[in-house]
């Protein structure tokens, strides 16, 4: 009985934290750069007033050496250290960006056709941030 309120207590005496409380703010310097993951890349530019530009080029190579493509570009939100990005035009699609010191944790939420990508094409990974300041961006190719 003791151990039960014992456990109890502790349990209500621990602070309530989101983690939107615990993400650090990351500085324009920190978020502008590219952003690679094997073939796949992201450009971020910081525009002010929370928002960033975000452009996200997506490869996936078949078995038999062909790519399926994948672009999306528009206006990413962020609080803290993390940005939702959704594609213009792609309500089903959201994008999750977690910036980290030297990489970028991606997650997508919706399909490679939610998004507007070629098949199998996901944003979903580890980028490692390849170049800092302000990126080029870029049209797709095609």
């Amino acid at each position: 009985m003791k151990k039960t309120l014992l456990a109890a207590l502790c349990l209500a005496s621990a602070p309530i934290t989101s983690p939107a409380q615990n993400s650090k703010v990351a500085t324009a310097s920190q978020v502008n750069g590219v952003y690679r993951y094997y073939r796949s890349e992201f450009r971020i530019l910081a525009q002010g007033h929370n928002k960033l530009k975000v452009q996200f080029d997506g490869i996936y190579m078949t078995l038999a050496k062909s790519p399926n493509m994948g672009y999306a570009m528009g206006e990413a939100t962020i609080e803290g250290n993390v940005a939702t990005f959704k594609p213009p035009d792609f309500e089903r699609c959201e994008i999750t960006l977690v910036f980290l010191p030297g990489k970028l944790k991606v997650t997508q939420d919706g399909s490679d056709a939610d998004c507007g990508f070629g098949h199998n094409v996901n944003a979903t990974g580890t980028y490692r941030k390849i170049r800092s300041g302000k990126p080029k961006f870029e049209s797709p190719e095609g």
